[in-house]
């Protein structure tokens, strides 16, 4: 009984000190943390919220309200995008777009307003962006005063009314801007004459231009220069439609993409300092005469795809070149023209420092169709092959081998083509030996011997248990002589194919492999 009061008035002694630890909590005021923050930290934590949150944090306190007029970085891209509002037709359907979209105007007048608000001390924006529906003199107004307000880096994307009589006039306020480091544009518009944007842009180091219509000066030939843009370290041209040739030459350029210029003919790139290039479906085979010059000693990554085979191509080696894809294509009808397929096996010799290659499948036909002579590809260790690997092209696909004699690893992805007819295996076809397959790699075994001593990682994708696959996978296991893994992805198929292929497994297993570590796997 002693020992059940002594409990008794101990909880009753803890129940009375956390009554008064609650009561105190309740009379003192609670301290605001984040509030004491700096400024740039507690900007920084804004960044991670929408904009309309940081807009709707402002009515918190006065020091709130300040920190919103000084917020650097206005993304207006999580607003929904509102309609479009056309200048001619704007006053005259006020009240039919006020109706049908109540919120239209608000937007407009929320990013202006936002714009106009800024403190005179901390006017300076870092970014801008917003994606919309604008009419030319909005988008034009807009740019202005965000050029006014110092920002470092503008992203646009608009939709507006246009034709290819009517275009968007880029601003040229932003061609003179000292403080714009940043510029991503995507709108149909104009760029003005040559002369006026040479003497520009000295303080930007990322250009991004997508839809620009160039039909009435279709050469920028000598814009993109060290002179017009001394800082310029990245660049992506999209869509830029009547773009007839190009050079690009700027000093610190570090990354050039170059997308769907379908137009064109001649590209001349000659920048020390280029690390990344990918030029894609920006070359059209019906041009009469097209040519290509590449000089990027430092080249690291290549991706070089969907273009047709230029007529001259001049390519410089790249001794630090570690990635690239390649996509060539010819067009099938009439002639096999020679200077074209002799343009493509200097594009390939070219690529002789590489260490991972991928070759798309147009890339193969274009090789089977001549005599290639490739340097070899003495630091190549990985080779990926995406072809129909039908009769025609194994030639090509054994050239390859030849030409990359330290190979680790060989990918082979095959691209099921149902207008070709492929060959079926059978166990006949296994139990001969002397079949037309088998006795054309049994004849390049000499010439192979470097590729088969260092292949170690072969894997074919789209396995389908054809004949000219079947004998490749069963000539690396029989000369391979240090071959470590070779995975067969059958994909989907249904029950009688996969009864063959248990047939198949089993006799891969029945004979004996050069290499005593090698294992199969199917998947």
């Amino acid at each position: 009984m002693q020992f059940h009061a002594m409990e008794t008035r101990s909880a009753k002694r803890k129940k009375i000190a956390q009554k008064q630890q609650d009561n105190n909590a309740k009379t003192t005021p609670s301290k605001d943390l984040i509030s004491d923050l700096p400024d740039d930290i507690i900007h920084q934590i804004l960044l991670l919220l929408p904009i309309k949150s940081v807009a709707q944090m402002s009515v918190l306190s006065k020091r709130w309200k300040f920190l919103w007029t000084t917020f650097p970085y206005l993304d207006f891209t999580t607003l929904n995008p509102f309609p479009l509002i056309s200048s001619k037709s704007h006053k005259k359907n006020s009240n039919f777009e006020k109706s049908r979209h109540p919120f239209s105007s608000t937007r407009l007048d929320f990013i202006t307003q936002v714009l106009n608000l800024r403190d005179i001390k901390y006017k300076d924006i870092r970014v801008l962006c917003f994606r919309a529906s604008l009419s030319f003199s909005c988008l034009n107004r807009l740019v202005r005063n965000a050029i006014r307000h110092n920002v470092r880096e503008l992203d646009i994307e608009v939709e507006t009314e246009f034709d290819y009589d009517n275009f968007f006039n880029f601003p040229r306020c932003v061609i003179s801007s000292e403080s714009l480091s940043v510029l991503k544009l995507k709108s149909g518009f104009r760029l003005p004459p040559s002369k006026i944007m040479k003497d520009g842009f000295q303080s930007l180091q990322t250009l991004s231009l997508s839809q620009v219509i160039l039909y009435n000066q279709p050469s920028l030939f000598d814009l993109f220069s060290e002179s017009s843009f001394p800082l310029l370290r990245n660049l992506h041209l999209d869509l830029c439609f009547g773009l007839t040739h190009l050079r690009v030459a700027c000093r610190v350029l570090e990354d050039l993409r170059l997308e769907r210029c379908y137009q064109l003919q001649g590209l001349d790139v000659s920048c020390g300092k280029l690390v990344r290039m990918k030029v894609v479906s920006c070359f059209d085979s019906y041009s009469e005469k097209t040519w290509v010059r590449i000089n990027v000693p430092n080249v690291e990554h290549l991706f070089w795809q969907y273009n047709a085979v230029t007529d001259v191509t001049v390519f410089e080696n790249s001794s630090f070149l570690h990635e690239a894809s390649i996509g060539l294509f010819m067009l099938k009808e009439g002639k096999v023209d020679l200077d074209r397929l002799q343009s493509a096996n200097t594009f390939l010799c070219g690529l002789s420092h590489v260490h991972s290659l991928t070759l798309q499948s147009q890339t193969i036909e274009v090789l089977s169709n001549y005599s290639f002579f490739v340097l070899p590809f003495e630091n190549l260790k990985s080779l990926e092959l995406r072809t129909g690997f039908n009769k025609s092209n194994v030639e090509a696909i054994s050239c390859l081998f030849r030409s990359s004699p330290t190979l680790h690893t060989l990918i082979l992805e095959i691209t099921n083509d149902y207008k070709i007819e492929r060959k079926q295996w059978n166990r006949d076809l296994w139990d001969m030996n002397n079949t037309e397959e088998e006795q054309y790699w049994e004849s390049h075994i000499p010439c192979l011997k470097s590729f088969l001593e260092h292949l170690k990682v072969v894997k074919i994708q789209g396995f389908q248990d054809c004949a000219n696959e079947v004998t490749l996978a069963k000539f690396l296991l029989k000369n391979g002589k240090n071959l470590e893994e070779m995975i067969l992805c059958t994909g989907h198929s249904n029950r009688r194919d996969t009864l063959r292929r248990q047939k198949i497994r089993s006799q891969m297993m029945g004979f004996s492999w050069a290499s005593s570590n090698a294992k199969v796997e199917f998947q």
